[in-house]
């Protein structure tokens, strides 16, 4: 596996990810409404676009496949991180947060923070985050639980 910055070129093989293990993965924890509210079938190419190049999340890639990624902000917000619905349990998310990590602690980020989803939670518990919250958030006019978890580096 290799870990390494966005290129333009990414922008529709993750939305593609995104949408696949939003209704794919996530739908074992959120009803039908939610994961079509929270990853809509018709998404835009350019919102897109300018969020990844603004945000330049990692990208996984495992035999040239993009298979995971995962963004860090400058004050330890981990926003979206996603591992490819297909290579769920691979190693993917851990080595992907073990970049995050080390990225932030190189740094100087003391504290990383998310909003996990009721999906993502245990990952990120058995990775020595904690809840700070639940908390039920709304997107497209429908309602979701999550839950803001941070870890002290």
């Amino acid at each position: 596996m290799l870990i390494r910055e966005y290129r333009l070129s990414d922008t529709n093989i993750i939305m593609k990810l995104f949408y696949d293990t939003v209704h794919e993965i996530n739908i074992c924890d959120y009803t039908q409404e939610q994961v079509n509210a929270w990853a809509p079938e018709c998404m835009d190419d350019e919102v897109w676009q300018k969020r990844l190049q603004a945000k330049l999340p990692y990208i996984v890639e495992n035999n040239d496949e993009i298979v995971g990624f995962g963004e860090l902000e400058p004050d330890g917000h981990i926003d979206c991180f996603y591992c490819h619905s297909k290579y769920q349990r691979k190693g993917i998310g851990s080595k992907l947060l073990s970049h995050i990590e080390n990225t932030a602690k190189f740094r100087g980020i003391k504290r990383l923070y998310t909003e996990a989803s009721i999906t993502a939670k245990p990952f990120f518990q058995n990775k020595g985050f904690s809840i700070v919250r639940e908390q039920q958030v709304e997107l497209r006019g429908v309602w979701f639980q999550n839950y803001v978890m941070e870890k002290y580096l």
